[in-house]
């Protein structure tokens, strides 16, 4: 049996310890999201249970905020019509992201091509519904003006009510799809290639393999997608403000635009605070929900 000695006169190296030195490196991200993120939400909490109208001192009614709000119709059709935009833009950008992102894999990787499909993700948001706002246009728009050329009546896209939710929910999807299918991308690089080179010799097809294969394996990152693709359609404001500041007749009236309307074109601080906190547990229940239904936790692979 080996025994080991020190040396003479020589101490032993002492472990490093690295913890101020990483505090040093957090603090600046620590300090900012205290201050953008956990002040304000705190603020805004209290704020709900608040009379505030910026000119006054807030003033506290307590669950008076959250009352008008259980009984306000413009209230619940916006809910209503966020949750339709939701279902709508998560549907179209989920299934295309796939696609893009399963091709960009099984057919080629060349990085100038995943640049390009991320090139809408750098538009601003604001920029991007200007864009579609003139192209749209039922009287000037080239998109009616091609339409119309392949024998097709003129669409009244963000002044139909009928059209208006789908529409807003395409010009979203255009800008965002790109970055949502990188992340699926990112997601396939881990699926080991022998996975598929069992299920070539075992003769399935491509389509048999994305079904087997490729869907349940990636299934964790599509979770991780799932929920920063929810949340952030929830929060959809810049587009209905440039294109159609919620009408026709409410039809595009989306729960974050009503929030905004009410703080910053009424001055109801107190109210839209309680909307804002409304909207928060509603987001935090759709967020445990995705992800106890999804098993995001675990993956196949291991």
């Amino acid at each position: 049996m080996a025994v080991t000695t020190a040396t003479p006169g020589v101490k032993p190296a002492k472990k490093q310890d690295d913890t101020r030195l990483a505090m040093f490196f957090i603090a600046p991200a620590l300090l900012g999201f205290l201050v953008f993120m956990i002040w304000p939400t705190l603020r805004g909490l209290y704020l709900s249970f608040t009379k505030f109208n910026l000119l006054t001192p807030p003033e506290v009614n307590g669950l008076d905020n959250y009352v008008r709000m259980v009984q306000d119709p413009v209230f619940w059709n916006a809910m209503w019509v966020t949750l339709y935009y939701v279902i709508v833009n998560i549907a179209i950008q989920t299934v295309l992201a796939l696609a893009i992102a399963v091709m960009m894999q099984r057919l080629t990787r060349r990085t100038w091509l995943r640049g390009a499909v991320l090139t809408p993700y750098l538009v601003s948001n604001v920029v991007a519904a200007m864009v579609f706002l003139w192209i749209l246009d039922y009287q000037l728009g080239i998109g009616n003006w091609v339409l119309e050329q392949i024998g097709l009546n003129r669409i009244a896209f963000l002044a139909d009510s009928a059209w208006v939710i789908p529409t807003i929910a395409l010009i979203n999807v255009w800008r965002h799809v790109g970055y949502t299918a990188l992340l699926i991308f990112a997601g396939l690089q881990t699926i080991p290639e022998t996975v598929y080179e069992a299920g070539r010799m075992d003769g399935a097809g491509e389509i048999a393999m994305f079904r087997r294969i490729t869907v349940p394996l990636l299934r964790p990152i599509m979770a991780l997608v799932l929920i920063i693709t929810v949340v952030g359609s929830f929060q959809v404001f810049d587009t209905v403000a440039i294109t159609t500041r919620g009408g026709p007749v409410d039809s595009s009236r989306v729960l974050q635009f009503y929030i905004y309307d009410m703080a910053f074109g009424r001055f109801q601080f107190g109210y839209a605070s309680a909307m804002s906190v409304a909207l928060l547990i509603v987001l935090v229940i759709i967020t445990f929900v995705q992800y106890r239904l999804t098993r995001a936790e675990s993956s196949d692979l291991a």
